[in-house]
């Protein structure tokens, strides 16, 4: 079977006529023809229903999507493995959110460098919905943050689950003691950035209660944490950032029932049979976020 009608296939599929898929190829719309028509003679069935205007995926084309994906998938897997890693040149923007940074992101561009020495990273740090939009909207390549991103094309790879506690200075006075979200609400709290999902967690929760506590948001947790050492709120944080103000005695871990909700991160990219770099990367950053041995090139 040849690869190339099987990647026209896809790309017809995805883009829903031939002259799409023509220029997506760079070829012209009688090739596309002709290798739907070559593809459909050797499986014996038709894969699209010619319509006005272009095509839609048969009840046989639509079971193939799939295989078809991962027939590729699979030999661009086998084409990085025996590659030479060291010539791939190429600039990939990754977007991604300040708990990673903070957490195993240095790792992660590491290791990116070791296996990609020539390969030029171009990183952006914001939140997870401006990510997760970017993304979509394919304006990057790579996203790492709080997901899964739900648009069409795009594949997520989970990263596991990023662990939040409740954090304050020894000033509150508020280790070992019970703490329930009704014993904090007179507490200034220092919260993730506006609208994000632990956000609107804590105000749904807050909100339950009847409760209307000061929260002050940011999207820097850098920030929130220096306001937090220095006594100007107590905070839920990804535990894994918070090691050095543990271990110093700035920060003191609070017990608080119910427990804040863990971060699900993904690495998002779009799952295209072209796009193999952004689909390497992000099997990296989940060996990495999971603390798993990263696999060679």
């Amino acid at each position: 079977m040849n690869l190339r009608f099987v990647e026209t296939f896809l790309w017809v599929a995805r883009l829903g006529s031939f002259r799409a898929a023509a220029e997506r190829l760079n070829v012209t719309q009688a090739s596309v023809s002709n290798r739907i028509a070559a593809l459909e003679a050797e499986i014996g069935h038709q894969l699209f229903e010619r319509l006005p205007g272009g095509v839609r995926l048969s009840s046989v084309g639509q079971r193939a999507i799939d295989p078809a994906e991962e027939l590729l998938r699979v030999v661009m897997n086998f084409r990085d493995a025996v590659a030479q890693p060291n010539l791939m040149r190429g600039t990939v923007s990754i977007g991604t959110i300040d708990s990673i940074v903070h957490a195993w992101l240095p790792r992660f561009i590491e290791q990116v460098k070791l296996r990609y020495p020539a390969l030029s990273l171009d990183l952006n740090i914001d939140t997870s919905l401006t990510v997760g939009r970017e993304v979509a909207d394919r304006k990057i390549d790579l996203a790492l943050a709080m997901g899964p991103v739900h648009a069409p094309g795009l594949k997520n790879v989970d990263l596991g689950r990023m662990e939040c506690v409740w954090v304050a200075a020894p000033k509150f006075g508020l280790k070992g003691i019970g703490l329930t979200l009704r014993d904090l609400a007179s507490c200034p709290i220092l919260a993730f950035s506006r609208n994000s999902v632990p956000h609107q967690w804590l105000l749904r929760q807050f909100d339950d209660l009847g409760l209307a506590p000061v929260i002050s948001n940011s999207n820097s947790l850098a920030t929130i944490i220096r306001l937090a050492r220095e006594g100007i709120g107590i905070t839920p944080l990804p535990r894994a950032i918070l090691s050095e103000a543990l271990e110093e005695g700035s920060l003191e871990l609070l017990d608080v029932t119910p427990t804040f909700p863990p971060l699900l991160l993904h690495a998002v990219f779009a799952d295209n049979p072209d796009n193999m770099v952004p689909s390497v990367l992000a099997q990296m950053a989940r060996d990495i976020a999971l603390g798993n041995p990263v696999r060679s090139a």
